[in-house]
């Protein structure tokens, strides 16, 4: 059995604490009338698992709102809109589901709640040969799907994706399996930003969709900080970092990464330092930093406003 969303506000489960309007008629804040479906709350096992993965979702409503791309429920719009069936599966409080998989289908984001599970997620990461899984990441992942169909398909972007990151029309579910069952490719690090990058073109996208995002978020909460960079020894303008612009509404992708790296070589000088292994464990290589300004380039240029109608 599911919990369909009928009238209770999510502050009641300690969800979220977002602001709506004390005059509005809604009892749900943007990013929670975006859920279709969440698991049984009969059980507390569910409910803790819903509350981490939820604590997820308004980072991603924050970001595409800033952009300023396209945000509407399925229930605003049903062909276009976007949203979320909470799922848990057998094993975990409640069986709900035999089979819960994380994926997207049409607007249709399906999230396994055991994800925000610490021990399964880290369990999942290493089966999979990934340098890192987050509950996050795997939102926005699933997000940039739905910004594909949305942004891409058959729209003025497609033949640049296609020279960017492949043919799509690869058979999506043979080339999962062939991933599945020998591992990422070899080379994968030259080319991706993630080991499972390199399964589909849509998933590579995906991915470096995901990437993207967890850059801009990241600079923004560093600026907000007034973090800089400024290195005492060796010093030299590529590991030298000051953040005094809008990374939402910055068009210059070389400021972007002229922010970003500085800030990942400080952090992962940090780290070793808790006995931590590196918090950003990514190499951008030339080929992956192409994949991260086609992104930049469809959210700045025309990609919010030249999306299919």
């Amino acid at each position: 059995m599911t919990s369909r969303l009928v009238g209770r506000a999510n502050a009641d489960h300690r969800v979220c604490n977002r602001l709506v309007s004390a005059d509005g008629a809604d009892a749900f804040c943007h990013a929670c009338r975006l859920n279709l479906t969440i698991p049984s709350l009969d059980d507390a096992g569910n409910l803790l698992l819903w509350q981490r993965t939820e604590a997820a979702k308004p980072r991603i409503v924050y970001g595409v709102s800033r952009f300023g791309l396209p945000l509407s429920s399925k229930f605003e719009d049903a062909e276009r809109g976007l949203a979320f069936d909470f799922l848990a599966c057998a094993g975990y409080g409640l069986q709900e589901e035999p089979h819960v998989f994380t994926d997207h289908a049409h607007g249709l984001i399906t999230i396994d709640i055991a994800e925000a599970d610490d021990a399964k997620r880290e369990g999942q990461r290493r089966d999979m040969a990934e340098l890192y899984r987050t509950v996050l990441g795997l939102f926005r992942s699933e997000v940039g799907h739905y910004y594909w169909e949305r942004l891409i398909r058959n729209g003025v972007w497609h033949e640049d994706f296609w020279e960017t990151f492949g043919d799509e029309r690869r058979n999506y579910s043979v080339a999962l399996a062939a991933h599945y069952a020998n591992g990422p490719l070899r080379d994968w690090r030259g080319h991706y930003v993630s080991s499972y990058s390199g399964s589909h073109p849509w998933e590579d996208f995906a991915e470096t969709w995901a990437h993207y995002l967890h850059i801009v978020d990241t600079l923004e909460i560093a600026a907000a900080f007034g973090l800089h960079v400024r290195p005492r020894i060796g010093r030299h303008p590529v590991i030298e970092m000051d953040v005094d612009f809008d990374l939402y509404e910055r068009r210059d992708f070389n400021a972007l990464v002229a922010g970003w790296l500085p800030s990942t070589y400080a952090v992962n000088s940090l780290n070793p330092s808790m006995g931590q292994p590196d918090l950003y464990p990514f190499v951008l290589t030339p080929t992956v930093m192409g994949k991260l300004r086609f992104v930049h380039g469809l959210i700045h240029g025309d990609g919010a406003s030249q999306e299919l109608s």
